[in-house]
Formats: C-alpha cells, sequence, structure tokens
C-alpha cells in the first residue's frame, strides 16, 4: 500500500482483485461469474479492520466464534443492517441458541448431539439460519466434520427434524492438492441433492470455484495475516 492509499481504497482493491480472481476461475470452466459468493471472514478482526470492506460494499461475513461475534457484530449491523452473518468455525452445543439468534447461515453442523440442538434452537426462536454440515473430507482425526460414511445418516436425521440443510461444507489437508477433496464434495452433495458447496480458503479458492463452490471463506487475502 503506497502513501496515497486509504484504508477503503486498499479495501476495495483486495476486493476487486479476489473478485477478479474468481470471475476467472469461473470462465475457464465455462461456468457464469458471480455464482460463488465471497463470505470474508474477520475472525480476530475488530471494527477498524472491517469497517472498510463494508464501505468498500462488502456484506457476506464469517466468524469462526459465537462469542467474539457476539462482542462486535450487533453494533456493526446497527449501520449495516443487510449485512449475512456465517458461522465457518466450530460450535458446542451449548452455543446453539446464541448462534442461531445471531448467523444467518452455520457452515460447521457435523453430529447428531448439534443438530438436536439446532433445531431445539429453531423452534424455540423462530429463526432458521441456513446449515451445512461439515464434511471430514480429508478423514483427519483433529480436524471437525462428519465421517464420510456417516454422512447419509445425520442428513437424514438433520432433514427429519427439519433443519433447513443447503449443503456441504469441507477444509480439504493442508499439505495436499485440494481439487480431489473439493471434487469429492461436489460429487456427494450432487448425490444427495444439495445445491450449495461452502469450499475454498485464501489458499485455493480459485480451484474451489472451479469445482463448483457456491460459498468460498477468504480471510488472509482481505485482512492480512493474523
Amino acid at each position: 500500500m503506497n502513501t496515497t492509499d486509504t484504508p477503503l481504497s486498499d479495501a476495495a482493491q483486495r476486493l476487486r482483485d479476489i473478485h477478479s480472481r474468481m470471475d476467472k476461475a469461473a470462465r475457464l470452466v465455462d461456468r457464469a461469474p458471480g455464482q460463488a459468493r465471497l463470505i470474508a471472514v474477520s475472525k480476530t478482526f475488530g471494527p477498524e479492520a472491517i469497517e472498510p470492506l463494508l464501505e468498500a460494499g462488502q456484506r457476506l461475513f464469517g466468524e469462526n466464534r459465537v462469542q467474539e461475534a457476539q462482542g462486535k457484530w450487533p453494533a456493526l449491523k446497527e449501520n449495516y443492517p443487510d449485512v449475512e452473518l456465517h458461522l465457518v468455525g466450530q460450535l458446542q452445543s451449548n452455543k446453539a441458541e446464541d448462534a442461531v439468534e445471531l448467523f444467518d447461515a452455520i457452515h460447521s453442523v457435523d453430529r447428531s448431539s448439534l443438530v438436536q440442538a439446532l433445531a431445539k434452537a429453531m423452534d424455540k426462536t423462530g429463526k432458521r439460519p441456513s446449515c451445512f454440515i461439515q464434511v471430514n473430507i480429508g478423514e483427519e482425526e483433529q480436524k471437525g466434520g462428519v465421517a464420510l460414511e456417516a454422512l447419509p445418516a445425520l442428513l437424514e436425521e438433520a432433514q427429519s427434524l427439519n433443519l433447513p440443510v443447503v449443503g456441504l461444507m469441507c477444509v480439504p489437508p493442508a499439505d495436499k492438492e485440494p481439487s480431489p477433496y473439493f471434487g469429492l464434495l461436489a460429487k456427494l452433495a450432487k448425490r444427495h441433492g444439495l445445491p450449495r458447496l461452502s469450499m475454498g480458503m485464501s489458499s485455493d479458492f480459485e480451484t474451489a470455484v472451479s469445482l463448483g463452490a457456491t460459498e468460498i471463506r477468504v480471510g488472509t487475502a482481505l485482512f492480512g495475516t493474523r
């Protein structure tokens, strides 16, 4: 950033650059630009870092923790009521009601106890954020997500409780080429009739867009290193 740049112009440029890369990735596979939505992952960043992106027109944001989001987004949304807020991190079952109250979408539904808690919270509050089932696509012990073989049963349970499941989400192994994992997630979503795919982050979102992502989750490329 040169000395004439302002935080707003810098944020706007970062947004333009990422959208340009998304559009190029889409065109390379004859996919219409604009079919993938950009979620700006603002975890650990305060209002002073978020507001330039809001001023530049960004309206989809992602947070990892319910408590952190509760501390900054209610005030921000007073000035930007059209913000769409997504929970992209792991969710404890005892935070389900708080999450349902605050978020428009929850990307990390991955177990029966959470499905039950979310269904109860939605019935209580009357709010129904969109839900993505997180799949442990690389079968990694340390990561959240439902096991591949357990996905059909979890989907059936969620749908039986009228959870608004709209798609699947994954985080591929960090040290491997992501395309086979994104391709597998797309195949699973198609098999189960789910239209949306939450996949792709700062390092691999172009690959994700080329393989059908409808939501990409970008933090570092927009906000810088944490």
